[in-house]
């Protein structure tokens, strides 16, 4: 059995007296490549940074490597939705992924031969190594989005947190930027926001979806009334690649 990563057991949150997240259940375990869907405003952004522990829930228990989770930060990665950089400052493809070794040295100290290795084994595994003295603001999306996950990667996690890194990325490079997920994903625990479910199922194992409650099967699994009432009006999926049912209703077994 895989050892549990994420757990998080009737967890409420809110913001002043506005309630964002209710009762939510989840356990995420090593391996797993979890995509959270779910409507805006449903709560996404703020269920990763409670499992990273910027966000303290009002009830409920939070473990990360079954650590509080300001305790497990650094065994975690993320990549948040907009990473902002100033265009006018030269910053380097390089510059960027050695940021990921500050929270690991310390504010006041420089990089060493190390932080420098492992920032560049980190652009190697996301495939841009040969890009490390470009300027990251001439990249393309696709690009600038591998550079930052290589940033997470620099830290050496167990858990990689991405808030839909994919926004501004069409969709040839979306596919590559999947696969590349779907491939670290046999090395470290990945859960991901997206809008598309059509575009994340084939590469995940399991889908969650939210919107302010948890609907959850620790699988791929999705129930149509589950999805309805999260998503609050009717939607229709359909997802790509091979054949396969996204939406089951209620008490069907059959899988396609």
């Amino acid at each position: 059995m895989p050892s549990e990563v994420v757990r998080l057991e009737d967890v409420w949150v809110y913001y002043g007296e506005n309630l964002v997240l209710e009762a939510i259940n989840l356990k995420v375990y090593e391996g797993d490549f979890l995509a959270l869907i779910g409507p805006n405003g449903g709560g996404k952004t703020t269920l990763l940074k409670t499992i990273l522990g910027l966000i303290k829930p009002r009830r409920g228990l939070v473990r990360v490597f079954g650590l509080p989770p300001e305790e497990a930060r650094r065994f975690v990665g993320y990549v948040p939705q907009k990473a902002s950089f100033n265009q006018e400052i030269p910053v380097k493809v390089l510059d960027v992924a050695l940021m990921g070794r500050a929270g690991i040295i310390g504010p006041s100290k420089r990089y060493s031969s190390e932080d420098v290795e492992k920032a560049m084994k980190a652009l190697e595994t996301v495939g841009m190594a040969e890009a490390k003295d470009r300027l990251f603001r001439e990249l393309s999306g696709g690009e600038q989005q591998r550079v930052l996950i290589a940033r997470a990667l620099a830290s050496n996690p167990k858990l990689l947190l991405l808030d839909e890194p994919t926004v501004s990325v069409d969709a040839f490079a979306q596919t590559k930027f999947y696969e590349l997920l779907r491939d670290l994903s046999g090395k470290l625990t990945v859960i991901l926001i997206s809008h598309d479910v059509s575009a994340v199922y084939p590469f995940v194992n399991k889908i969650a979806c939210l919107n302010r409650r948890l609907y959850f099967h620790d699988s791929k699994e999705l129930v149509a009334e589950e999805v309805l009432e999260a998503y609050r009006c009717p939607i229709e999926m359909v997802a790509h690649g091979i054949p396969h049912r996204v939406l089951r209703k209620h008490g069907e077994d059959e899988q396609h």
